[in-house]
C-alpha cells in the first residue's frame, strides 16, 4: 500500500482579485516508509500540498489518497502526525503535558499515557526535561517535543512544513540527523516541505522540485544512499553531486541532463 496518491490534483484560491491557481496537475505517490521532501520557489504550493494530505483545505480537482483513505478519513483515522516551523507548544503545559495532549483527547488510560510520554521522551532525547515548560526550553528543543508530539498516536504518515526552518545551522544540522534516526526507528513516511536543498538531500529518499505558482511537478530527484545518513555523508561526493542535481532541477534542466534521458 501507497502513503500517499496524489492524481491531478489542483488548488484554486477564490479571492477578492480574483481566482488564484496555487497547484495544477500535480500526481505523485509515495511509499510507504519513504522520506519525501517538498522543494520549490517560495509560494510555489508546497504548503497547500502538506495541508490537502492534511485534510486542513480540500483540492479543486483530481483525486487524493492517505493510505487508500480519503484525507478526511485518514485524519480520523489518526493515520499521520504534523509538524510546524512553529513548535505550538502549550505554555502552561509541561514537556510531558505537551506530549500527552493527543493520548488525553483520545482518552488513553494515565498509566498508559504516562508509558508513551516516557517512550516518546526517550525517542527525541528529551527524558531529563519532561517537567520543564517551554520557555524553559531552547528552540530545538521545543521542535523534539512537537515531533514527539506528532508521533503520540503512533502515526504511519508524518507531515513536516520546515520544522527547521527557525533554527541556527548546527541545531537545524543535529535535529535532521535525529530525524533521520527517529523515522528510521518508527517506520513513517514523511513529507518534508523545506526551502533548503542541501537539507532536503540530507533527509529525504526523494525530492521532489515543484515550480513557481501555479505549482507544478517539474523533477522529481532520487537519493540513492540506501539509509546511509551520517556526518560523514554531509562530505561526500556523492552528497555534492545529489545537491547539484537538485540545484540544476530548480534553475532548469542543463543541456547534459536533457540529453541523458
Amino acid at each position: 500500500m501507497t502513503a500517499v496518491t496524489a492524481t491531478g490534483v489542483g488548488k484554486t484560491f477564490t479571492t477578492k482579485e480574483g481566482d488564484v491557481v496555487a497547484l495544477t496537475d500535480v500526481t505523485l505517490t509515495i511509499a510507504e516508509g519513504e522520506f519525501v521532501s517538498l522543494i520549490g520557489p517560495s509560494g510555489c504550493g508546497k504548503s497547500t500540498l502538506l495541508r490537502l494530505i492534511a485534510d486542513l483545505d480540500q483540492s479543486s480537482t483530481g483525486t487524493l489518497d492517505v493510505f487508500g483513505k480519503t484525507p478526511a478519513r485518514a485524519r480520523l483515522d489518526q493515520e499521520y502526525g504534523i509538524a510546524f516551523q512553529q513548535a505550538g507548544l502549550l505554555p502552561w503545559r509541561t514537556v510531558a503535558g505537551n506530549i500527552a495532549l493527543p493520548l488525553e483527547l483520545h482518552r488513553m488510560s494515565k498509566p498508559a499515557r504516562a508509558a508513551r510520554v516516557a517512550e516518546l521522551a526517550a525517542l527525541v532525547g528529551l527524558s531529563d526535561f519532561v517537567g520543564r515548560y517551554p520557555d524553559q526550553l531552547s528552540g530545538g528543543m521545543q521542535q523534539r517535543v512537537a515531533i514527539a508530539r506528532a508521533l503520540a498516536e503512533q502515526p504511519r504518515l508524518l507531515l513536516m512544513d520546515e520544522p527547521f526552518g527557525a533554527l541556527d545551522e548546527m541545531t537545524r544540522e543535529r535535529l535532521q540527523s535525529e530525524l533521520t534516526r527517529i523515522t528510521s526507528e518508527t517506520g513513517a513516511a514523511v513529507v518534508f516541505v523545506t526551502h533548503s536543498i542541501p537539507e532536503a538531500v540530507f533527509l529525504s529518499d526523494r525530492v521532489v522540485v515543484m515550480s513557481s505558482r501555479p505549482g507544478r511537478i517539474t523533477d522529481i530527484i532520487d537519493v540513492p544512499f540506501d539509509g546511509r545518513r551520517d556526518e560523514a555523508l554531509r562530505e561526500s561526493p556523492e552528497y555534492f553531486e545529489r545537491v547539484t542535481a537538485v540545484r540544476e532541477a530548480l534553475h532548469g534542466t542543463p543541456v547534459e541532463r536533457a540529453n541523458e534521458r
